[in-house]
């Protein structure tokens, strides 16, 4: 079995800077990264991408140009299309690439799996024609196809970018339905003078309503009851905004909550969690480095705590000049910097977190509203078995089976939680999340059987 000073896993922003500066410092540098090409969610498909499709999707987008050539031109492994499934307590990581497995260890482990969308649970959100705000940025990135009469339902700062790259795509959104309370605006608004060293991105959000405005989108603001109706398939969306219902015809609605990150592996490696209630969500302990509490197991990027590319970036480099450090090397400049960078980039977010907390809708859905999508279980089921004296999520999946199918609960896990948080009267801190176990993600019995221990093969493009 092949062994590595650091293995990173995750080619977005954090682990394409991550792996450039191990690399340089002459540590042997293996990166695992699911998609086909680097770039994360954030770059994807950069390096493939045309001048029109960078166009649409802005300057920031460009930025991943950068990265992805640091990454290219460095000495570290690359891997692309491999799906790491196990890792355990001796970071031994097994991954399924090209048709097979294989196993490799690290001195030192980056986990740089990034962020998930939030689980929008309410009615109609499992009818075809409903898709999350990332599944829209993705197609459009990776593809270049856009959804015509599309309705985007929710709030946060992907909304009005994707609002603002289908206008520039133009195929601009039939409407979109936010919400946001007006009086949260209000709160939000006491945040503005600890956010104005963040302030180029309050400039961008202004100018990403601006716009969105001035291409005559209808916007719905302080939107609640959102129910999409359809039998086979989406047909309309209804809500309440304005003191009254409101129906929009369409066959296409976009969800979306915030981001959260993504904890199945530090969750895998039993990685201590708290539970962030301005963020909505669980992120792993970690220390100024960003090492967790299992030694030389690292956490960059957005599975640190939601901060954006840019701060994602930030994160990779300083990871790997603590792992550098540690490995006794000398440790390149600019760590203070980068540091007062992260300081800086981070100023905005008590704003963001407060303006865009979570809808109640979302947070406690209806008793018939699907909640885990594998399994088809309501919310209802869920508060049924706490009623019977289930205390937290394992035992909700002894019960019913929920977060137990190809998904592992990424797409039910934080519902879950706040479901049984609610009827129980408790933080979510004390019901926690899910137990992971192997396999991460869904793989052959044949990718499996042919488990080796050399050296990693490339996936085929």
């Amino acid at each position: 079995m092949k062994s590595y000073d650091v293995v990173i896993v995750g080619a977005g922003p954090a682990g394409m800077a991550a792996a450039a500066e191990a690399s340089r410092a002459g540590l042997s540098t293996l990166v695992l990264d699911e998609q086909t090409r680097p770039g994360g969610q954030i770059y994807r498909d950069v390096e493939a991408s045309n001048p029109v499709r960078r166009r649409i999707l802005g300057p920031d987008y460009d930025i991943g140009l950068g990265l992805a050539a640091a990454l290219r031109a460095s000495n570290a492994e690359y891997v692309p299309g491999a799906v790491v499934w196990n890792i355990d307590g001796d970071k031994r990581i097994d991954y399924s690439a090209g048709g097979s497995s294989h196993s490799v260890s690290a001195d030192s482990l980056i986990v740089a799996t990034g962020a998930l969308e939030r689980p929008t649970p309410m009615p109609g959100w499992t009818l075809p024609g409903v898709t999350s705000v990332g599944a829209v940025q993705i197609l459009l990135k990776s593809s270049g196809i856009v959804m015509e009469d599309l309705v985007l339902v929710g709030s946060g700062p992907l909304l009005w970018l994707a609002a603002t790259q289908l206008i520039a795509a133009g195929t601009p959104p039939t409407a979109i339905a936010e919400t946001v309370p007006r009086s949260r605006y209000v709160q939000a608004a006491k945040q503005i003078g600890k956010a104005l060293p963040g302030w180029r991105y309050l400039a961008k959000g202004f100018s990403m309503m601006r716009a969105v405005k001035k291409a005559g989108v209808p916007i719905y603001r302080d939107a609640t009851d959102i129910v999409i109706e359809g039998n086979t398939a989406a047909a309309a969306v209804t809500f309440t905004s304005g003191g009254r219902r409101h129906r929009i015809e369409t066959g296409h609605v976009a969800l979306h909550q915030g981001v959260v990150p993504n904890q199945q592996m530090t969750r895998l490696l039993n990685c201590e969690h708290c539970f962030d209630a301005s963020q909505r969500a669980f992120l792993p302990v970690l220390d100024e480095d960003f090492e967790t509490s299992v030694a030389n197991v690292f956490v960059a990027g957005d599975g640190a705590g939601i901060g954006g590319a840019k701060s994602a970036a930030m994160r990779g480099r300083l990871v790997s000049m603590r792992i550098i450090e540690k490995s006794g090397k000398p440790v390149p400049e600019g760590r203070e910097k980068l540091r007062a960078g992260l300081r800086q980039d981070a100023a905005v977010r008590p704003l963001l977190e407060a303006l865009y907390e979570p809808s109640k809708d979302v947070l406690v859905p209806q008793d018939t509203t699907l909640v885990c999508r594998c399994e088809e279980i309501t919310a209802g089921q869920i508060r049924e078995a706490v009623a019977l004296g289930a205390p937290g999520p394992n035992q909700i999946k002894s019960f019913l089976r929920s977060g137990m199918g190809p998904c592992q609960g990424r797409m039910c896990g934080l519902a879950v939680t706040e479901i049984i948080a609610a009827a129980r009267g408790e933080e979510p801190s004390t019901v926690d999340y899910y137990r992971i176990r192997p396999p991460l993600k869904p793989l052959l019995l044949s990718e499996l059987a042919g488990l080796d221990y050399g050296a990693p093969r490339e996936a085929a493009e």
